[in-house]
């Protein structure tokens, strides 16, 4: 009996014990702050893309986003291209994977401002272009095999044409 109770008063290797414990939940921890620092620097350099472009759009001039017709196709896809790369000749898009069939340029037309500033003449009021952005999300563990990702970024942005 002396033996086992010198066993259980014996705290030598304890510390080894605890951290071979914590371990490894300290790592599971250190990946996921990983992982959604991550997530979240790709949703906001995908907020920053879609912006770019609305900011784009909103320089082109109203024969591009006419209200009551259809957008210019030029003009769509130089604004579809600028959300993607950030230039209209870039190749290299800005988030990992996103595709230019995965950006859409939308717009529509405010009557509020019809005649008034600089819509003045033009008819059916103030041009607004919508666009928006949504791809697969590229986890930093998809390629160890560790995690299947399948969650989405999107962002949209809108602004008004300016007709400059």
């Amino acid at each position: 009996m002396s033996r086992l109770g010198n066993f259980m008063r014996d705290t030598r290797g304890a510390a080894a014990t605890e951290m071979a414990l914590m371990v490894p939940l300290l790592l599971i921890l250190m990946f996921a702050g990983f992982e959604a620092g991550h997530y979240f620097y790709t949703e906001q350099k995908i907020i920053k893309a879609v912006r770019e472009g609305s900011r784009y759009a909103g320089r082109l001039g109203f024969d591009a986003f006419p209200c009551g017709g259809a957008a210019d196709a030029t003009a769509v896809a130089n604004v579809r291209q600028v959300t993607r790369t950030g230039t209209i000749s870039g190749t290299v898009p800005r988030v990992r994977g996103l595709e230019l069939n995965e950006i859409t340029v939308t717009h529509r037309c405010d009557a509020n401002f019809a005649n008034s500033g600089i819509f003045k003449g033009n008819s059916g009021g103030a041009p607004i272009v919508l666009v928006t952005a949504s791809t697969g999300y590229n986890s930093l563990f998809e390629a160890l095999g560790v995690i299947e990702s399948s969650a989405i970024v999107q962002a949209s942005s809108e602004a008004v044409v300016n007709g400059i």
